[in-house]
């Protein structure tokens, strides 16, 4: 009892660290309400193997994908993010018909991985060593098989 009454006599005493909150953006309370490109502030609420979720004032979380999440390459996102931190990002998507949120920490303008290979053509598979592979073959159709169909027919037809 004599240690809690020590105590009271002096506050502000708290050995924790200050508790940080995001400013959420005003007017923007709603899905509805984002657009691509804005910059807001929000919290880190999860952080998963494939990015993290943060929550910028709109009852649902946006998505920053782990290839958003810096600059720079990131193997797990927990290198950059924890749950509770405070962080800028910006609006790179929105799909509001699956309640979707897509974000970026990144400072170059964000483009999605998607993009980019669009705007270097198709992206080939590299093998085990880094090299690049050939396209795949397309897929079979009911009228002309694949390679594998073609070379059962070829064996059918000689014996």
């Amino acid at each position: 009892m004599r240690d809690i009454l020590a105590e009271l006599e002096k506050p502000g005493r708290d050995p924790r660290p200050d508790f940080v909150t995001a400013s959420f953006a005003d007017g923007v309370e709603d899905i509805r309400d984002l657009r691509p490109g804005m910059a807001l502030e929000g919290t880190v609420t999860n952080v998963a193997a494939f990015g993290a979720f943060v929550d910028i004032g709109v009852h649902q979380d946006g998505l920053v994908h782990i290839s958003q999440l810096a600059d720079r390459f990131v193997k797990d996102p927990h290198e950059v993010v924890k749950a509770g931190d405070v962080v800028r990002v910006r609006v790179t998507e929105v799909d509001i018909a699956r309640k979707r949120i897509a974000l970026t920490m990144r400072k170059d303008g964000g483009a999605s991985a998607a993009e980019g290979r669009n705007a270097r053509g198709p992206a080939t598979p590299k093998g085990p060593k880094g090299n690049r592979q050939p396209a795949q073959a397309k897929p079979a159709t009911p009228d002309q098989p694949g390679a594998l169909g073609a070379a059962l027919l070829n064996a059918l037809r000689k014996n």
